[in-house]
């Protein structure tokens, strides 16, 4: 099979701080075989393909640790779990897997999805039957009635097609585990707070501290990595005490949690892009936007000061942008993470490449990738800008001229527009309460049958 050599003008391989010029990568199917000084390749053979980015920008292809695919862009609980079939939604999250992939985001991780949809999208993708980036995945989060995922009220419960399973016991949550290891994820996700707490305590934590160690030695026995959804301090703590692998959140997080993760090597996704977005851009007529956006001002400064911390301790830090929600649409926004990781965290930009890159990947299913060296696996970003002097240019699509997945160029070609279904939305439909005194200041509209525009 014929090799590939890519000269790059600037070369950063997600190892260290800087970028190094006069660099050649040699491809030899969907593997790194050189990384080194041009002077030093080894010599093209006759049949060999020579491609010259001398004056580009080459990175490896970024990593996203926190992507949900099931949800669809959704604006509202309901369409997270319950609107449109898990059929329907498993062939969703092939299209937002691919956006995602034309974005630059080569690996992507899902932390929590309805039924088996990512974990059906992986196997697609793995087999052949449809393009698009390398998926880690967990299934539905465990959550007990203190966790997210279980906010429906109680006489509705947690619908079989949620993206959250509520256990309801320690023996309950250990089957919950074996039963999702047997059916092919790759972690297990937990939900240690979300929708309980007070003034002084904040968040409560969903599971006690025996209960969590419980659940994480399980699926660690069972080769199984942890996430867990913890916003506030209990939460947090408990988890990194336990050994979890990846805290998505730790908003809150403590000075004991900071010391217990770096004690069992937990990392920190800080996912800041939702809070970031519907604070700078939610409207009026968004229904949460009354009371949502100063909750989460008052948890973005909480954040900027722990995960700073956390950061200056040591505790390793993972890009992940959350995407899946209507205002964290996938691969319009999922970039802007590393720009407010520098912005609001305090990180240079190749601290911020290096979140999106190598250190995320010893979490992954395939550990190969995140880095630019010998036996790497070949997924490389070509871009017209340097990030390290301006991180936003990777939210730029005129700036990625080519993404390389397992040794092959990308079609970056955007899809046709695909419009939604009516069977994915909620039917909201009202804003508000229509008083007397509301309508009192409304021009009522004519009754007469107005003409349908198309």
């Amino acid at each position: 099979m014929p090799k590939t050599w890519i000269h790059c003008g600037t070369l950063y391989t997600g190892m260290g701080d800087g970028a190094s010029s006069g660099q050649t990568l040699v491809l030899d199917g969907d593997t790194i075989r050189y990384c080194g000084p041009k002077a030093e390749a080894p010599r093209p053979g006759h049949d060999d393909v020579v491609i010259d980015h001398g004056e580009r920008f080459v990175m490896p292809g970024m990593i996203d640790a926190h992507t949900h695919l099931s949800y669809g862009c959704a604006a509202s609980e309901e369409e997270v779990d319950l609107y449109a079939t898990l059929e329907y939604r498993a062939i969703r999250a092939l299209r937002a897997a691919q956006d995602m992939l034309r974005a630059g985001f080569t690996t992507l991780l899902d932390p929590a999805c309805s039924g088996m949809v990512t974990p059906a999208a992986r196997d697609a993708i793995e087999c052949g039957l449809y393009s698009g980036p390398r998926i880690t995945t967990a299934g539905p989060a465990l959550t007990s009635h203190q966790g997210l995922y279980d906010y429906y009220p109680s006489w509705i419960g947690a619908p079989a097609v949620s993206s959250g399973l509520l256990v309801k016991s320690r023996e309950d949550a250990i089957m919950a585990i074996r039963r999702q290891a047997k059916d092919g994820v790759d972690m297990i996700k937990i939900a240690m707070d979300g929708i309980m707490g007070d003034r002084e305590r904040g968040l409560y934590a969903a599971f006690d501290q025996d209960e969590i160690t419980a659940m994480v030695r399980e699926a660690h026995r069972l080769g199984r990595k942890v996430g867990v959804h913890a916003r506030g301090t209990e939460g947090a703590l408990y988890s990194a005490r336990a050994g979890v692998d990846i805290i998505y959140h730790g908003s809150r997080i403590c000075e004991d949690g900071i010391r217990a993760a770096l004690d069992d090597g937990t990392a920190l996704s800080p996912s800041l892009l939702m809070l970031v977005n519907n604070i700078q851009y939610a409207q009026p007529d968004d229904p949460s936007y009354g009371w949502w956006p100063n909750i989460q001002r008052k948890e973005l400064k909480a954040a900027r000061e722990c995960i700073a911390a956390a950061k200056a301790a040591g505790v390793p830090i993972l890009n992940g942008s959350e995407s899946g929600f209507a205002i964290t649409l996938y691969g319009e926004w999922a970039a802007k993470e590393l720009e407010i990781s520098v912005e609001l965290l305090g990180m240079t930009p190749a601290e911020a490449l290096h979140s999106a890159t190598a250190a995320p990947a010893k979490f992954l299913r395939e550990q190969r990738v995140g880095t630019l060296a010998a036996g790497s696996k070949a997924d490389l970003l070509v871009l017209s800008a340097n990030p390290l002097e301006d991180i936003r240019c990777l939210q730029q699509p005129e700036c990625i001229k080519q993404v390389w997945l397992g040794g092959k160029p990308v079609d970056l070609t955007p899809p046709p527009p695909a419009r939604r279904h009516p069977a994915e939305d909620s039917q909201g439909m009202w804003a508000r309460r229509y008083t007397r005194s509301v309508v009192a200041g409304i021009t009522p509209q004519s009754l007469e049958l107005v003409p349908e525009q198309h």
